[in-house]
Protein backbone atom coordinates (compact mmCIF):
# COMPACT_ATOMS: atom_id res chain seq x y z
CA UNK A 1 0.00 0.00 0.00
CA UNK A 2 3.01 2.57 -0.66
CA UNK A 3 2.02 5.96 -2.29
CA UNK A 4 4.53 8.21 -3.89
CA UNK A 5 4.83 11.73 -2.06
CA UNK A 6 6.44 15.02 -4.02
CA UNK A 7 8.81 16.93 -1.91
CA UNK A 8 10.99 20.08 -2.18
CA UNK A 9 13.57 22.10 0.10
CA UNK A 10 16.94 20.94 1.58
CA UNK A 11 19.27 22.29 4.41
CA UNK A 12 22.25 20.86 5.11
CA UNK A 13 24.18 21.11 8.36
CA UNK A 14 28.02 20.49 9.00
CA UNK A 15 27.23 18.05 11.74
CA UNK A 16 25.15 15.97 9.35
CA UNK A 17 27.62 16.10 6.15
CA UNK A 18 30.05 14.90 8.55
CA UNK A 19 27.94 11.92 9.52
CA UNK A 20 27.71 11.35 5.59
CA UNK A 21 24.15 11.56 4.84
CA UNK A 22 21.90 13.67 3.56
CA UNK A 23 19.73 17.18 5.28
CA UNK A 24 15.88 16.37 5.03
CA UNK A 25 12.80 17.16 2.52
CA UNK A 26 9.82 18.69 3.30
CA UNK A 27 6.88 15.86 3.72
CA UNK A 28 3.29 15.34 3.72
CA UNK A 29 1.43 11.92 4.55
CA UNK A 30 -1.65 9.93 5.61
CA UNK A 31 -1.50 10.71 8.92
CA UNK A 32 -3.72 9.14 11.43
CA UNK A 33 -3.66 10.43 14.88
CA UNK A 34 -5.23 9.81 18.68
CA UNK A 35 -5.01 10.93 22.19
CA UNK A 36 -3.23 8.91 24.72
CA UNK A 37 -4.18 11.13 28.09
CA UNK A 38 -5.99 14.22 26.65
CA UNK A 39 -5.38 16.17 29.83
CA UNK A 40 -3.36 16.70 33.26
CA UNK A 41 -5.55 15.14 35.02
CA UNK A 42 -5.84 12.00 33.06
CA UNK A 43 -2.06 12.01 32.88
CA UNK A 44 -2.04 12.24 36.67
CA UNK A 45 -4.04 9.28 36.61
CA UNK A 46 -1.89 7.46 34.58
CA UNK A 47 1.30 7.71 36.02
CA UNK A 48 -0.67 6.76 39.67
CA UNK A 49 -1.95 3.50 38.12
CA UNK A 50 1.71 2.70 37.43
CA UNK A 51 3.15 3.65 40.79
CA UNK A 52 0.83 2.49 43.01
CA UNK A 53 1.49 -0.36 45.56
CA UNK A 54 5.03 -0.09 44.93
CA UNK A 55 5.20 0.10 41.24
CA UNK A 56 3.49 -3.35 41.58
CA UNK A 57 1.89 -2.92 37.77
CA UNK A 58 5.36 -2.17 36.25
CA UNK A 59 6.77 -5.10 37.75
CA UNK A 60 4.37 -7.51 36.75
CA UNK A 61 3.62 -6.33 33.65
CA UNK A 62 4.71 -8.86 30.43
CA UNK A 63 6.56 -8.43 27.50
CA UNK A 64 4.06 -7.44 24.81
CA UNK A 65 4.54 -10.20 21.70
CA UNK A 66 1.90 -9.02 19.15
CA UNK A 67 2.30 -10.72 15.61
CA UNK A 68 6.02 -11.09 16.19
CA UNK A 69 6.52 -14.60 15.14
CA UNK A 70 6.39 -14.64 11.58
CA UNK A 71 7.91 -16.08 8.40
CA UNK A 72 9.77 -14.12 7.07
CA UNK A 73 12.35 -14.06 3.44
CA UNK A 74 14.72 -12.40 2.64
CA UNK A 75 14.78 -11.10 -1.30
CA UNK A 76 17.86 -10.25 -3.28
CA UNK A 77 15.61 -8.81 -6.15
CA UNK A 78 12.66 -5.98 -5.80
CA UNK A 79 12.40 -4.51 -1.82
CA UNK A 80 12.44 -1.47 -0.41
CA UNK A 81 12.60 1.92 -2.43
CA UNK A 82 13.11 5.24 -1.76
CA UNK A 83 9.98 7.84 -2.12
CA UNK A 84 12.32 10.82 -2.98
CA UNK A 85 15.82 12.11 -1.73
CA UNK A 86 17.73 10.74 1.37
CA UNK A 87 16.94 12.75 4.69
CA UNK A 88 18.20 13.29 8.20
CA UNK A 89 16.97 14.66 11.22
CA UNK A 90 19.82 15.07 13.69
CA UNK A 91 20.17 14.27 16.97
CA UNK A 92 19.10 16.14 20.39
CA UNK A 93 22.60 18.11 20.60
CA UNK A 94 23.94 17.04 17.59
CA UNK A 95 22.61 19.46 15.23
CA UNK A 96 26.62 20.85 14.68
CA UNK A 97 28.78 17.66 16.38
CA UNK A 98 30.87 16.40 13.87
CA UNK A 99 31.47 12.42 14.58
CA UNK A 100 33.61 11.17 16.72
CA UNK A 101 34.95 8.19 16.74
CA UNK A 102 34.78 5.54 19.65
CA UNK A 103 35.19 1.95 20.43
CA UNK A 104 33.36 1.19 22.54
CA UNK A 105 29.65 0.33 22.30
CA UNK A 106 27.83 2.46 24.67
CA UNK A 107 24.28 1.61 25.20
CA UNK A 108 21.98 4.77 24.83
CA UNK A 109 20.23 6.19 27.55
CA UNK A 110 17.03 7.12 25.10
CA UNK A 111 16.27 3.66 24.94
CA UNK A 112 13.62 2.00 27.49
CA UNK A 113 10.26 0.39 27.86
CA UNK A 114 6.42 1.32 26.85
CA UNK A 115 4.34 0.21 29.73
CA UNK A 116 0.24 0.24 28.55
CA UNK A 117 -2.53 -2.06 29.81
CA UNK A 118 -6.18 -3.02 28.84
CA UNK A 119 -8.06 -0.99 31.19
CA UNK A 120 -7.66 -0.93 35.14
CA UNK A 121 -9.53 -3.48 38.56
CA UNK A 122 -9.91 -1.91 41.90
CA UNK A 123 -8.58 -4.64 44.32
CA UNK A 124 -7.41 -4.88 47.68
CA UNK A 125 -3.61 -4.83 49.08
CA UNK A 126 -2.29 -7.25 51.32
CA UNK A 127 -2.32 -4.43 53.72
CA UNK A 128 -6.15 -4.39 53.56
CA UNK A 129 -5.97 -1.64 51.14
CA UNK A 130 -7.44 -0.54 47.83
CA UNK A 131 -5.62 0.40 44.95
CA UNK A 132 -5.63 -0.03 40.96
CA UNK A 133 -4.18 -3.59 39.18
CA UNK A 134 -3.60 -2.77 35.82
CA UNK A 135 -5.53 -5.47 33.29
CA UNK A 136 -3.07 -7.17 30.60
CA UNK A 137 -0.39 -5.30 31.56
CA UNK A 138 2.47 -5.14 28.81
CA UNK A 139 5.65 -3.78 27.56
CA UNK A 140 7.39 -3.47 24.47
CA UNK A 141 10.62 -1.01 23.54
CA UNK A 142 10.89 2.40 22.29
CA UNK A 143 13.39 5.24 22.39
CA UNK A 144 13.20 9.56 22.72
CA UNK A 145 14.11 10.72 19.60
CA UNK A 146 14.46 14.93 17.91
CA UNK A 147 11.59 17.21 18.09
CA UNK A 148 11.25 20.78 18.88
CA UNK A 149 9.78 20.47 22.08
CA UNK A 150 12.23 17.19 23.27
CA UNK A 151 8.95 15.12 23.83
CA UNK A 152 8.57 12.09 21.28
CA UNK A 153 8.87 8.55 21.31
CA UNK A 154 9.31 6.21 18.49
CA UNK A 155 7.90 2.79 17.91
CA UNK A 156 6.21 0.33 16.73
CA UNK A 157 3.03 1.37 15.54
CA UNK A 158 1.60 -2.43 17.23
CA UNK A 159 2.72 -0.74 20.76
CA UNK A 160 0.66 1.56 20.42
CA UNK A 161 -2.42 0.68 18.12
CA UNK A 162 -4.61 -2.04 19.55
CA UNK A 163 -4.87 -4.16 16.54
CA UNK A 164 -5.54 -6.96 18.77
CA UNK A 165 -9.10 -5.66 19.63
CA UNK A 166 -9.61 -3.07 17.11
CA UNK A 167 -9.78 -0.24 19.71
CA UNK A 168 -8.61 2.84 19.09
CA UNK A 169 -4.93 3.10 21.18
CA UNK A 170 -3.39 0.68 24.04
CA UNK A 171 -4.39 2.60 27.47
CA UNK A 172 -2.67 3.73 29.85
CA UNK A 173 0.36 4.78 28.14
CA UNK A 174 4.02 5.80 29.51
CA UNK A 175 7.92 5.47 28.39
CA UNK A 176 9.85 4.44 31.11
CA UNK A 177 13.67 5.33 29.98
CA UNK A 178 16.47 3.15 31.29
CA UNK A 179 13.62 1.08 32.84
CA UNK A 180 14.66 -1.56 35.31
CA UNK A 181 12.68 -3.77 37.81
CA UNK A 182 10.61 -0.84 38.81
CA UNK A 183 13.35 1.82 39.02
CA UNK A 184 13.06 5.30 37.14
CA UNK A 185 16.05 6.83 36.65
CA UNK A 186 15.20 9.60 34.58
CA UNK A 187 11.09 9.96 35.41
CA UNK A 188 8.04 8.62 33.77
CA UNK A 189 6.38 9.81 31.05
CA UNK A 190 3.13 9.69 29.91
CA UNK A 191 2.01 9.62 26.64
CA UNK A 192 0.04 12.39 25.19
CA UNK A 193 -0.73 11.97 21.52
CA UNK A 194 -0.59 8.86 19.37
CA UNK A 195 0.36 8.88 15.27
CA UNK A 196 0.82 6.84 12.82
CA UNK A 197 0.01 6.01 9.16
CA UNK A 198 -2.99 5.68 8.19
CA UNK A 199 -2.64 2.10 6.42
CA UNK A 200 -1.82 0.91 9.72
CA UNK A 201 -4.22 2.16 11.30
CA UNK A 202 -6.91 1.51 9.17
CA UNK A 203 -5.30 -1.98 7.28
CA UNK A 204 -2.87 -3.15 9.64
CA UNK A 205 -0.22 -2.82 6.78
CA UNK A 206 3.00 -4.13 8.11
CA UNK A 207 5.02 -1.77 5.91
CA UNK A 208 3.42 1.08 8.01
CA UNK A 209 4.17 -0.11 11.61
CA UNK A 210 5.45 2.25 13.24
CA UNK A 211 4.42 5.12 15.65
CA UNK A 212 5.48 8.38 17.47
CA UNK A 213 4.11 9.69 20.35
CA UNK A 214 4.28 13.02 22.04
CA UNK A 215 4.83 12.72 26.28
CA UNK A 216 4.06 15.37 28.70
CA UNK A 217 7.12 16.79 31.06
CA UNK A 218 8.69 13.17 32.95
CA UNK A 219 7.69 13.17 37.02
CA UNK A 220 10.56 12.54 39.37
CA UNK A 221 11.06 9.51 40.97
CA UNK A 222 13.55 8.10 43.83
CA UNK A 223 16.46 6.49 41.67
CA UNK A 224 15.87 3.28 43.44
CA UNK A 225 12.17 3.41 42.75
CA UNK A 226 9.22 3.24 46.06
CA UNK A 227 10.99 0.25 47.06
CA UNK A 228 13.39 2.44 49.52
CA UNK A 229 11.01 4.97 50.35
CA UNK A 230 8.31 2.73 51.73
CA UNK A 231 11.26 0.69 54.05
CA UNK A 232 12.27 4.07 55.16
CA UNK A 233 8.36 4.63 56.18
CA UNK A 234 7.30 0.98 57.88
CA UNK A 235 10.93 1.16 59.65
CA UNK A 236 9.96 4.71 61.19
CA UNK A 237 13.14 6.21 59.86
CA UNK A 238 12.11 10.05 59.39
CA UNK A 239 15.05 11.65 59.60
CA UNK A 240 16.10 9.80 56.21
CA UNK A 241 13.41 10.44 54.78
CA UNK A 242 14.05 14.04 54.68
CA UNK A 243 16.89 12.92 51.80
CA UNK A 244 13.29 12.76 49.49
CA UNK A 245 11.62 16.62 48.03
CA UNK A 246 8.60 14.94 46.72
CA UNK A 247 6.93 15.12 50.24
CA UNK A 248 4.19 17.60 50.97
CA UNK A 249 2.64 18.01 54.31
CA UNK A 250 -1.35 17.73 53.56
CA UNK A 251 -4.75 18.08 55.26
CA UNK A 252 -6.17 14.51 57.25
CA UNK A 253 -8.76 14.22 54.13
CA UNK A 254 -6.04 14.03 51.72
CA UNK A 255 -4.03 12.15 53.70
CA UNK A 256 -6.93 9.55 54.08
CA UNK A 257 -7.41 9.61 50.35
CA UNK A 258 -3.95 8.09 49.94
CA UNK A 259 -4.41 5.62 52.94
CA UNK A 260 -7.44 4.25 51.82
CA UNK A 261 -6.80 3.61 48.02
CA UNK A 262 -2.84 2.60 49.10
CA UNK A 263 -1.34 4.80 46.29
CA UNK A 264 1.70 6.71 46.70
CA UNK A 265 3.99 6.80 49.83
CA UNK A 266 2.71 8.51 52.71
CA UNK A 267 3.02 8.95 56.26
CA UNK A 268 1.80 10.45 59.35
CA UNK A 269 4.24 11.61 62.79
CA UNK A 270 3.65 14.17 65.00
CA UNK A 271 0.00 15.05 64.31
CA UNK A 272 0.92 15.77 61.26
CA UNK A 273 0.55 14.62 57.04
CA UNK A 274 2.66 13.90 54.23
CA UNK A 275 2.39 12.27 51.12
CA UNK A 276 4.38 12.10 47.79
CA UNK A 277 3.99 14.64 45.74
CA UNK A 278 4.81 14.61 41.92
CA UNK A 279 7.43 16.58 40.76
CA UNK A 280 8.66 18.07 37.68
CA UNK A 281 11.25 16.37 35.79
CA UNK A 282 11.46 18.47 32.43
CA UNK A 283 11.34 17.05 29.04
CA UNK A 284 12.14 14.17 27.65
CA UNK A 285 14.94 15.24 25.62
CA UNK A 286 16.29 17.75 28.43
CA UNK A 287 17.06 14.83 30.49
CA UNK A 288 18.08 11.61 28.04
CA UNK A 289 18.79 13.42 24.85
CA UNK A 290 16.90 12.40 21.52
CA UNK A 291 17.97 10.06 18.53
CA UNK A 292 18.06 11.80 14.94
CA UNK A 293 15.89 10.59 12.07
CA UNK A 294 16.94 9.09 8.78
CA UNK A 295 14.48 8.05 5.85
CA UNK A 296 14.87 7.15 2.33
CA UNK A 297 18.74 5.50 3.04
CA UNK A 298 19.66 2.94 0.92
CA UNK A 299 19.25 -0.83 1.65
CA UNK A 300 22.68 -2.53 2.90
CA UNK A 301 23.67 0.09 5.51
CA UNK A 302 25.02 -1.36 9.04
CA UNK A 303 22.78 -1.09 12.09
CA UNK A 304 23.04 -0.98 15.91
CA UNK A 305 19.54 -2.60 17.20
CA UNK A 306 18.37 -1.84 21.01
CA UNK A 307 15.30 -3.45 22.81
CA UNK A 308 14.77 -5.28 25.32
CA UNK A 309 14.32 -8.81 24.32
CA UNK A 310 12.53 -11.35 26.40
CA UNK A 311 11.31 -14.99 25.84
CA UNK A 312 12.25 -18.31 24.11
CA UNK A 313 13.56 -19.25 20.76
CA UNK A 314 11.62 -21.64 19.29
CA UNK A 315 13.86 -24.76 20.60
CA UNK A 316 12.99 -23.49 24.44
CA UNK A 317 16.61 -21.76 24.85
CA UNK A 318 15.29 -18.76 27.09
CA UNK A 319 18.25 -16.55 25.67
CA UNK A 320 17.13 -13.16 27.23
CA UNK A 321 15.13 -12.08 30.64
CA UNK A 322 13.69 -9.12 28.78
CA UNK A 323 14.89 -7.28 32.54
CA UNK A 324 18.24 -5.37 30.56
CA UNK A 325 19.18 -3.18 27.26
CA UNK A 326 20.32 -5.73 24.64
CA UNK A 327 22.30 -4.53 21.17
CA UNK A 328 23.00 -6.51 18.12
CA UNK A 329 24.91 -5.48 15.14
CA UNK A 330 24.65 -5.62 11.16
CA UNK A 331 23.67 -5.02 7.77
CA UNK A 332 20.24 -4.34 6.26
CA UNK A 333 18.65 -6.04 3.58
CA UNK A 334 15.26 -6.46 1.50
CA UNK A 335 12.61 -8.55 3.71
CA UNK A 336 9.19 -9.89 2.50
CA UNK A 337 6.91 -10.80 5.62
CA UNK A 338 3.10 -11.54 3.20
CA UNK A 339 1.58 -13.03 6.34
CA UNK A 340 1.39 -9.25 7.50
CA UNK A 341 1.41 -7.36 4.70
CA UNK A 342 5.11 -6.72 4.49
CA UNK A 343 6.13 -6.00 1.07
CA UNK A 344 8.69 -3.48 1.50
CA UNK A 345 10.55 -4.20 4.65
CA UNK A 346 13.86 -4.52 5.94
CA UNK A 347 16.02 -7.14 8.13
CA UNK A 348 19.15 -7.28 10.09
CA UNK A 349 20.86 -10.58 11.75
CA UNK A 350 19.77 -10.43 15.24
CA UNK A 351 19.20 -13.15 17.61
CA UNK A 352 17.04 -11.03 19.23
CA UNK A 353 13.64 -13.02 20.70
CA UNK A 354 10.09 -12.02 19.53
CA UNK A 355 8.96 -11.03 22.91
CA UNK A 356 10.11 -6.84 24.69
CA UNK A 357 11.87 -6.53 21.13
CA UNK A 358 9.05 -5.32 19.70
CA UNK A 359 10.14 -1.73 19.27
CA UNK A 360 13.92 -1.79 19.70
CA UNK A 361 15.22 1.07 17.72
CA UNK A 362 17.80 0.35 14.75
CA UNK A 363 20.33 3.35 14.61
CA UNK A 364 22.41 4.07 11.60
CA UNK A 365 26.00 6.19 12.13
CA UNK A 366 25.84 5.02 15.83
CA UNK A 367 28.01 7.39 17.94
CA UNK A 368 29.36 5.91 20.39
CA UNK A 369 31.20 8.48 22.40
CA UNK A 370 27.79 10.57 22.36
CA UNK A 371 25.27 7.53 22.32
CA UNK A 372 23.07 9.36 19.31
CA UNK A 373 22.69 8.42 16.07
CA UNK A 374 19.67 7.66 13.19
CA UNK A 375 16.94 5.76 14.01
CA UNK A 376 16.24 3.96 10.56
CA UNK A 377 14.33 1.10 11.48
CA UNK A 378 11.86 -0.09 14.78
CA UNK A 379 11.59 -3.93 15.36
CA UNK A 380 8.25 -5.47 14.45
CA UNK A 381 8.53 -8.95 14.29
CA UNK A 382 11.36 -11.68 13.94
CA UNK A 383 12.11 -14.51 12.06
CA UNK A 384 13.83 -17.87 12.15
CA UNK A 385 14.48 -18.23 8.36
CA UNK A 386 17.13 -20.74 8.52
CA UNK A 387 15.14 -23.43 10.08
CA UNK A 388 16.62 -24.29 13.10
CA UNK A 389 14.66 -23.24 15.93
CA UNK A 390 16.39 -20.09 16.41
CA UNK A 391 15.31 -16.76 15.64
CA UNK A 392 18.34 -15.11 13.58
CA UNK A 393 16.46 -11.82 11.96
CA UNK A 394 14.62 -8.81 13.22
CA UNK A 395 13.12 -6.93 10.86
CA UNK A 396 11.33 -3.20 10.65
CA UNK A 397 9.30 -1.29 8.26
CA UNK A 398 11.49 0.53 5.64
CA UNK A 399 11.84 4.29 6.57
CA UNK A 400 10.55 6.45 3.60
CA UNK A 401 9.18 10.08 2.97
CA UNK A 402 5.99 8.73 3.95
CA UNK A 403 7.18 8.28 7.45
CA UNK A 404 8.51 11.38 7.52
CA UNK A 405 5.21 13.16 7.01
CA UNK A 406 4.16 10.95 10.21
CA UNK A 407 6.96 12.26 12.16
CA UNK A 408 6.94 15.99 10.48
CA UNK A 409 2.76 15.82 11.81
CA UNK A 410 4.20 15.13 15.14
CA UNK A 411 7.52 16.99 15.75
CA UNK A 412 6.35 20.24 15.82
CA UNK A 413 3.52 19.37 19.03
CA UNK A 414 4.05 20.85 22.75
CA UNK A 415 2.76 18.73 25.79
CA UNK A 416 3.49 20.24 28.90
CA UNK A 417 3.66 19.53 32.76
CA UNK A 418 1.33 17.71 34.58
CA UNK A 419 2.93 18.14 37.98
Amino acid sequence: MKRTLAFGGLVATAGLLAAGLSAPAQASGDVATKPLASTGINAKNIAALWLAENAANLINATPYNVETKVVAKHVSKGGPAADSKPGVVPAIGDEKKAAAKSKNVNLPKTTGKVFFSDGIEWVKSPRGHWYPKAINPHWCTATSIQSAYKNLVATAGSCVYDTESNKATLENWVFIPGYYQGKMPWGIYVGKQAFTHYDYDVYEDADRNYAFVTVYNGLKMPHDGFSGVWDLIKNGKWDELKQYAGFQEVDKATFLAYHDEDALPHYAKDGKFYVWKFADAGALGANVGGQGLAYNQKVGKPVFVFGYPSGQHPDGNQAYSGKTLKWSYGKTFAVQAPAIKGEELIGTKSSFTGEGSLGSSWLVNYNNGRRLGYLNGVTIGVSDTDANNRYDTSFSPYFDGELYGVYSAAKNLWSGSIA
